[in-house]
């Protein structure tokens, strides 16, 4: 796997994976499969231990990513955002090949390919190596998304977001009462909690940060998708 060390936030399919340098953890943005789903491998520096969050698609690929940044046989976590099929395509075969805990929330694990390991909510965290993220429960999009919290002891926080948040406004939801839930449990626990220097990873497309996004957030509301 092609990778760059410049990182952007913006990743290409088909093309090289892009890591950024943390004082304790490095983070490697890969883009897979026909949606551009984004994936991404967390290492922590001082062990060698990995987490994967959103075995999406191409598994070759994801492994690939992995054995660039760190060793498939340090792959120890892999983590799901939520249920939709273009999230968990490789979550089968990713399991199957390398045997890492898995992760997701209760009230989507049912339809997931792989039953977790453990299934985490707000307030839990997920550890890898010596360092660890934080879980938020984000109801909206689908019943059980969740975003995964790194909190640099260096500098910015960095979320991941799955479906639930992007540059320019939330994840699809079905109807309007999934959207005010999603809006609601995104302004109490992510934006009212987090600085604006707080970086974002979504499940598609390039990053933002929250202080890029939080001066939009009556119109989000106001719009009611």
């Amino acid at each position: 796997m092609d990778l760059l060390d410049q990182y952007t936030g913006h990743v290409e399919p088909a093309g090289p994976a892009a890591r950024r340098d943390l004082q304790d953890v490095s983070i490697t943005k890969v883009s897979v499969g026909p949606m551009d789903n984004n994936a991404y491998v967390l290492v922590d520096k001082a062990t060698g231990q990995a987490l994967l969050i959103d075995a999406a698609n191409e598994t070759d690929r994801l492994l690939d990513t992995v054995d660039t940044v760190a060793s498939r046989d340090k792959l120890s976590v892999l983590a799901t955002t939520h249920k939709h099929w273009d999230h968990i395509q490789s979550l089968e075969d990713v399991v199957g090949a390398v045997h890492p805990s898995t992760y997701a929330h209760e009230k989507d694990a049912p339809e997931l390919p792989v039953t977790p390991d453990h299934t985490v909510g707000d307030d839990d965290t997920v550890s890898f190596g010596d360092s660890f993220v934080e879980i938020i429960h984000l109801d909206g999009h689908t019943p059980g998304s969740i975003a995964l919290l790194y909190r640099d002891p260096a500098g910015s926080a960095h979320i991941f977001t799955g479906d639930s948040l992007f540059p320019g406004g939330h994840g699809k939801t079905a109807t309007l009462e999934h959207h005010e839930s999603l809006m609601n449990d995104l302004e109490h626990k992510v934006f009212s909690r987090l600085d604006d220097d707080t970086h974002v990873y979504p499940g598609h497309g390039d990053d933002t940060t929250l202080g890029a996004e939080r001066p939009h957030l009556p119109e989000w509301r106001e719009r009611g998708w």
